[in-house]
């Protein structure tokens, strides 16, 4: 299975991500992860400065900086199994570009939440940086307040996540991301890959429930994509 995640800034990709990869076995490719670590292991001060403003603003990183990191990551990874991006891409330049890297997507899931519970989601948010598992205070706590349930290390807000750069990122999402739910459902009509919309407004154990049924209705099927 090769897995596109769908969703807004703060729309749950990261908790559904960690799931999916877990349980079935797949490369879990943040896109959000690996900028942070290519920013804290970056010896590139000039470059280093460029991404922090556009990631403070809440404004996307330009295309070709982007993908440099994207593929460098990718070809480290052992994908036999599949894999999941959450995060990437972010336009449909960026989906093209996949396309043309002969990188292929067989299934899209679109993580469906409201602008107003997304706000609720981010501030609150708590994050393990180095592997990128997420908290949040009041909908999912740590076991320890402030500590990664598995490490024990301490947790971190992100110094994008208020509600100035929160409403630019949103922005940038419906500018930019949104037109690839278009893009993609283009694509499953011509029945080049698998589309579904995923309502995760609810409980986490009633999105993994949805997840689930879709993820093994198609291995059971076994549909054979170009």
């Amino acid at each position: 299975m090769r897995i596109i995640l769908l969703g807004p800034p703060g729309g749950g990709k990261g908790t559904c991500a960690r799931f999916i990869s877990e349980k079935y076995n797949l490369v879990n490719i943040s896109m959000g992860n690996i900028i942070r670590n290519f920013l804290l292991n970056n010896k590139n001060l000039l470059l280093t400065n460029k991404l922090n403003k556009f990631i403070h603003k809440g404004i996307m990183i330009p295309d070709d900086i982007t993908f440099k990191i994207f593929k460098k990551k990718i070809s480290n990874l052992n994908c036999n199994k599949g894999f999941l991006l959450d995060g990437f891409p972010r336009n449909i330049l960026q989906a093209h570009i996949l396309k043309k890297e002969k990188i292929n997507i067989n299934i899209v899931l679109e993580l469906y939440i409201p602008n107003t519970k997304i706000i609720q989601r981010i501030i609150g948010r708590k994050i393990h940086l180095p592997s990128g598992r997420t908290y949040h205070t009041t909908f999912n706590p740590p076991k320890i307040k402030d500590r990664d349930d598995i490490t024990g290390e301490k947790l971190i807000t992100r110094t994008d996540d208020n509600i100035i750069t929160i409403n630019n990122r949103l922005k940038e999402y419906s500018e930019q991301t949104k037109p690839l739910i278009k893009y993609y459902k283009k694509e499953f009509f011509k029945k080049k890959i698998l589309y579904k919309k995923i309502d995760n407004t609810l409980s986490i154990i009633d999105v993994q429930k949805q997840i689930n049924n879709i993820l093994q209705s198609f291995q059971i099927k076994n549909f054979n994509f170009k």
